[in-house]
């Protein structure tokens, strides 16, 4: 089971219908253009297509199989006194005094630029449970770094 907001559903729904109904559709087309063009034994246009159609397949399973899975997380019942999934914080490097703010989402919902950390990184998970002002020790591939918790919102 995987936890997520209702943006983060609705996005996962929105990815299957175009994979499903634009890009399926495309690779149809070029398996069917290949397959006009003669021998298969040896038409590489025909191996890629399939090949194609195989990974988007794959995909279209893995999606919504993680649709099937999810839970959908209440954004109005998210507490704000300790750190969990969908929580909003404002965190600082206690050595460098550097401030970052993150919300801490599902796997299928991170997104680094939008400054949404999956709860499976180290620092997420460094972070749940902690309160505003606990600093948290956390491991990552450079050693170890204290993060102060400044806020938590939602």
């Amino acid at each position: 089971m995987s936890y997520m907001s209702q943006e983060g559903y609705d996005k996962l729904r929105a990815q299957i219908k175009q994979l499903e109904e634009v890009e399926r559709p495309e690779v149809i087309r070029q398996i069917q253009e290949a397959r006009e063009k003669g021998d298969l034994s040896e038409n590489a246009e025909y191996d890629a297509a399939k090949e194609a159609q195989g990974k988007l397949e794959t995909k279209i399973a893995e999606l919504k199989a993680a649709l099937a899975s999810a839970k959908i997380i209440d954004t109005s019942k998210v507490q704000t006194d300790t750190v969990q999934i969908l929580s909003k914080v404002e965190i600082k490097n206690v050595r460098t005094g550097q401030i970052m703010k993150y919300q801490i989402v599902s796997e299928s919902e991170a997104n680094l630029r939008e400054g949404k950390i999956s709860i499976g990184t180290p620092i997420a998970k460094g972070l749940l449970g902690k309160k505003v002002g606990e600093v948290a020790q956390i491991s990552i591939p450079q050693g170890v770094i204290e993060l102060e918790l400044v806020s938590i919102s939602v």
